[in-house]
């Protein structure tokens, strides 16, 4: 069974790397091909196919009900219900919204119910799931920012089944229509519980963690408790996991078994009443969390675990292990592009392999110091693969952390969850009892969290790189008796000696990120790098240091910022830069705004300062005098080398662009330029474009957004000059390489992108 599940799961992997999706009629070659595999029994090569078929099929059925190009940016009225619980910060509340009549009957009347993601700005009314509503909404295909090391939002709403994104129009004023009723759907109780979670422990620091241990929802756990969770290696604790529902089960599965024996009551055995009882509270807990990914696989797990004790047979714990994933995916073949699907079935199968078949057996605490080494060490290579980060304290903090979670503030919260809606009075006791557990844990791993490499930053690992780590885990934490166990470390090797490839001397790498509506550049020497400008902040939660830069800088294996210049102090060019010099150090912040950043000890940027590093030459141009525009007074970063140049403007405008022109007139000339605020209409005048002469244009600029960047008037302008330009809103990253006296332009959409991205 394991080797038939594998088969199925490559079949699915196979397909996740299509650039774009083939041809339905493959589909009929690929059912034929499959029916002679079938009939020459090769029933491993059959997994291989049909998992091919299925997730081109699935992925095919995914793709065909998203958002008409046509009807985007286009006042729609939709009807539907709020699907799960809803997102909320200082500005907007965010949810799931499922569309029962089809977005699109003005186009396919046949169109089934879409699942879209809106946002509601400064709401009137409040938002709970299972809410029926109608909304006029504006709404754009699904699209989002694509940077190396960087979030693929666009694959995430892909797997999530999610058509559109958009906003809630404020008029037509938005009419509920009525709400679900509690036993009519589960994310109607899961709202319940949130909302006197919410009124029972409205002042506790603890609630954020309360509602993520209880029903899956971590919404309100800040950006300061997932960073120290990241840094301990204690993340998959404060979500409802795997582990959480085989502890609640196997608590439920000892008590009954103990209650159904003390009544004397046989008619059925102990053993098969308790099982089936774990089997009913294992649902409805996973049902409380979403029936996320870690949750489904321990489920099914149990499920055949309980089946096998009911039945009164035997199962191999791979074999259990191998039914539940080929079950994850036949249900969702997506599930593979999730990190989630991989660590959880991977962190089972490391401990299984580390503690099963061993003679003599562990105690309590040498069995938990094994499981915690083993899943460590196990998940290092994934972990570093997509996050980018491994925590080396994560085995002496989980082996605080995972005794306190699951044997005390998980049963406390779950038992003071069903209080509630008996008594108040008890309930409070048990939240009491919970909410200081959790608070004493907390900082107990605060303070680990500060120690000094806590945790490494690191780029990604090749593939092939995986390749050794693979056999180096199962060779370091195969039984002690087997010969050369020290060569795993020499497999490990290429996990931490990656091959990141830096400029010579004298070339130029720089990347403008996609950042969205805002701007942001990193520049790369043979040793030395600047950042200009960080994007936005949205929220206390979400800025694009936090979320595009550090993910960058750490995929480079970059461990400082040798300068760091802001251009000015709009939010969409400094929003990031406290984000950022929390997560990596600069060693010198130039800025036209210094009092916005008096606390990182900034240098007033101004015309002529200079320097040079590796045989490349740094000149800012501007400002040289105050000008009445804020935008005006953006710091112009002038950056030249043997094989070319990049000019670097901000958001400076008509006037700025005359001073410039009248300064340095021809000294202006530049290969690539960055366009001026986006590529505004008070930007990029002819004058400017005719002193620059660019052979790109380089527009940061979010996709449809508000102001209509780049606008079409300043793009005839860059043709007039015969200038190619690339729109980060349509290529993503963009990267430049300036070398042998020449320089390669790329849009990270046009050499990265796979089938769900939008081209």
């Amino acid at each position: 069974m394991v080797v038939s599940a594998l088969s199925f799961l490559a079949g699915l992997m196979l397909v996740q790397q299509f650039p774009v999706l083939p041809d339905i009629k493959w589909l009929i070659v690929g059912g034929l091909l499959a029916g002679i595999i079938a009939w020459l029994r090769y029933w491993r090569c059959l997994f291989f196919v049909v998992g091919v078929m299925w997730a081109i099929a699935f992925a095919m059925y995914r793709l065909s009900g998203r958002l008409p190009e046509q009807l985007e940016g286009v006042d729609l009225q939709v009807v539907g219900a709020i699907a799960d619980l809803p997102e909320q910060d200082e500005k907007r509340v965010r949810f799931d919204f499922i569309a029962r009549d089809g977005v699109y009957a003005a186009i396919q009347p046949a169109q089934s119910p879409a699942k879209l993601r809106l946002s509601w700005y400064y709401p009137d009314q409040q938002i709970k799931a299972g809410q029926h509503w109608v909304f006029t909404v504006k709404l754009k295909r699904v699209h989002g920012a694509m940077n190396p090391g960087g979030f693929d939002y666009e694959r995430w709403l892909f797997t999530e089944g999610i058509a559109a994104t958009g906003y809630v129009r404020p008029a037509p004023k938005p009419v509920l229509l009525g709400s679900d009723s509690a036993w009519s759907s589960i994310s109607v109780w899961r709202q319940r519980i949130s909302d006197r979670l919410s009124n029972a422990l409205a002042d506790s620091p603890s609630l954020g963690l309360i509602k993520a241990l209880t029903i899956g929802d971590g919404n309100g756990i800040t950006q300061e408790q997932w960073e120290v969770f990241r840094k301990t290696g204690t993340t998959h604790l404060v979500v409802i996991s795997g582990s959480h529902i085989g502890l609640i089960a196997g608590l439920v599965y000892f008590v009954a078994l103990k209650l159904w024996a003390w009544t004397g009551w046989l008619a059925w055995s102990p053993q098969k009443v308790a099982a089936v009882a774990a089997l009913l509270v294992a649902v409805l807990y996973s049902g409380l969390a979403g029936f996320s990914v870690p949750t489904q696989r321990s489920v099914v797990m149990l499920s055949i675990a309980m089946t096998a004790i009911i039945l009164q047979r035997n199962s191999r714990p791979f074999d259990t292990l191998a039914i539940a994933m080929f079950a994850v995916l036949i249900f969702d073949p997506l599930a593979v592009l999730a990190a989630g699907f991989w660590l959880s079935f991977l962190a089972v199968s490391v401990i299984v392999y580390a503690v099963s078949g061993r003679l003599g057996g562990f105690g309590y605490f040498q069995g938990a110091i094994k499981m915690h080494w083993a899943a460590s060490v196990g998940l290092s290579p994934l972990l570093l693969l997509f996050f980018q980060q491994v925590s080396l304290i994560a085995p002496l903090a989980n082996l605080v952390a995972v005794p306190v979670i699951s044997l005390l503030a998980v049963p406390l919260s779950l038992l003071a969850v069903i209080a509630m809606f008996i008594s108040s009075a008890l309930a409070g006791k048990l939240f009491y009892f919970a909410d200081h557990v959790l608070q004493g844990l907390w900082r107990l791993l605060a303070y680990l969290a500060d120690i000094p490499s806590a945790s490494i930053n690191h780029a990604p690992p090749s593939y092939w790189a995986l390749l050794f780590a693979v056999p180096g885990v199962l060779l370091l934490l195969a039984p002690a008796g087997i010969p050369a166990r020290w060569l795993s470390m020499v497999m490990f090797l290429p996990l931490v000696f990656t091959d990141v490839k830096r400029p010579e001397t004298g070339d130029i790498d720089m990347t403008l990120l996609d950042v969205g509506q805002g701007l942001s550049a990193v520049v790369q020497t043979s040793h030395h790098l600047l950042v200009y400008d960080t994007g936005a902040k949205f929220s206390e939660q979400s800025d694009m240091g936090q979320s595009v830069l550090l993910p960058f800088l750490h995929s480079q294996d970059v461990a400082k910022i040798d300068r760091l210049i802001i251009s000015h102090g709009d939010n969409d060019h400094i929003g990031g830069a406290a984000s950022l010099m929390r997560g990596m150090p600069a060693e010198k912040v130039l800025t036209s705004v210094p009092r916005q950043l008096s606390e990182y000890a900034p240098i007033e940027c101004a015309a002529g300062q200079s320097w040079s590093w590796d045989e490349v030459k740094f000149t800012l141009l501007s400002p040289k005098q105050a000008f009445v525009s804020e935008n005006d007074n953006s710091c112009v970063l002038k950056i030249e080398s043997g094989h070319g140049t990049l000019l670097l403007t901000g958001d400076i405008e008509a006037a700025a662009e005359s001073w410039l022109i009248e300064t340095y007139g021809e000294a202006l000339k530049a290969d690539v330029l960055v366009a001026p605020h986006h590529g505004s209409k008070t930007s990029s005048t002819a004058g400017f474009l005719q002193a620059v002469q660019p052979d790109y244009v380089l527009i940061p600029a979010g996709y449809r957004n508000q102001f209509g960047h780049p606008h079409k008037d300043v793009l005839a302008r860059y043709r007039r000059v015969n200038a190619k330009w690339l729109s980060s809103a349509d290529s993503g990253a963009i990267t430049v390489n300036v070398k042998n006296n020449g320089f390669v332009v790329q849009g990270m959409r046009e050499t990265k992108s796979k089938y769900w991205n939008v081209k």
